[in-house]
């Protein structure tokens, strides 16, 4: 279920391709929540309430599509594989897009090498999508249940990494623009971290051994990962963009516009 539930952050990689973020995520995010609890809800509800007399160990993976024929024969078994079918390949979409952006919005503030940041004619991000299917594929020789429990242990590692990163920025830089602001003080947003954070330790915590040792190499992989990447970028072996300037954000001044029009005063809350 912290799976089905998770990766509600991956959106923000987009919001460089969205106009006007601040008011259109928060609308789509709600939405999102309520079509989410209605796909889950009522199948479950149905599914259990026709079939009173199966036991738990009867829901497996892929039982709704038997719950399905039970209920409303072959047809009903088809239409569930269908839907099913369709909704994971909208989810690798999504999860491959939003892997492909953050490569690219690394490589255009000069983390990455520059060849991440190349485009199609069609402005995707041809060579970091190319990257994050080849991951895709590197997963293929662990079964689904240890996908899973790996991948909710990076996230909820992520997530972690990410409420510090939030809190400190509210502390840091409080008048940094941003596309969207959460309307709430620097301690409001420190409170609001502290029960994710302890849901996502706890996921962490209940990981099976293999996991931890997967996890733990990619980490050190990662550490090691980030001086090379300063070596090549100050040997220059490969091209890397640089810092500045950067691409503006829809809808959303760069600091040095914000400068010349208020004198280099704080920037103004996104939202009132």
């Amino acid at each position: 279920m912290f799976w089905n539930l998770n990766y509600w952050d991956k959106a923000s990689t987009l919001a460089g391709e969205v106009e006007n973020p601040g008011e259109t995520f928060p609308k789509a995010l709600f939405g999102a929540v309520l079509l989410v609890m209605g796909s889950y809800l009522i199948p479950l509800m149905a599914g259990t309430g026709a079939l009173r007399e199966s036991s738990s160990d009867e829901w497996s993976d892929g039982y709704f599509a038997e719950v399905g024929m039970l209920i409303g024969g072959v047809w009903l078994k088809g239409w569930i594989q269908a839907a099913a079918a369709m909704s994971n390949l909208g989810l690798f979409e999504a999860e491959m897009s939003s892997d492909a952006f953050q490569l690219l919005g690394m490589s255009e503030i000069g983390m990455l090498p520059a060849f991440f940041g190349q485009r199609s004619k069609y402005g995707t991000p041809t060579i970091s999508i190319l990257c994050s299917a080849t991951g895709v594929i590197f997963l293929s020789w662990l079964s689904f249940q240890e996908i899973i429990e790996f991948l909710n242990f990076l996230y909820a590692l992520g997530m972690l990494l990410e409420f510090a990163a939030f809190v400190k920025l509210r502390i840091k830089k409080p008048d940094l623009n941003r596309p969207y602001r959460v309307p709430l003080n620097t301690f409001g947003t420190l409170l609001l971290c502290i029960p994710p954070s302890m849901l996502v330790i706890l996921v962490m915590v209940l990981a099976a051994p293999k996991t931890f040792l997967i996890s733990g190499v990619i980490i050190v992989i990662g550490f090691c990962l980030y001086p090379f990447l300063e070596l090549v970028k100050e040997k220059r072996w490969v091209r890397f963009i640089p810092e500045e300037p950067r691409r503006q954000v829809f809808g959303v001044p760069t600091e040095s516009q914000l400068d010349e029009e208020h004198g280099h005063e704080s920037s103004a809350s996104l939202l009132s």
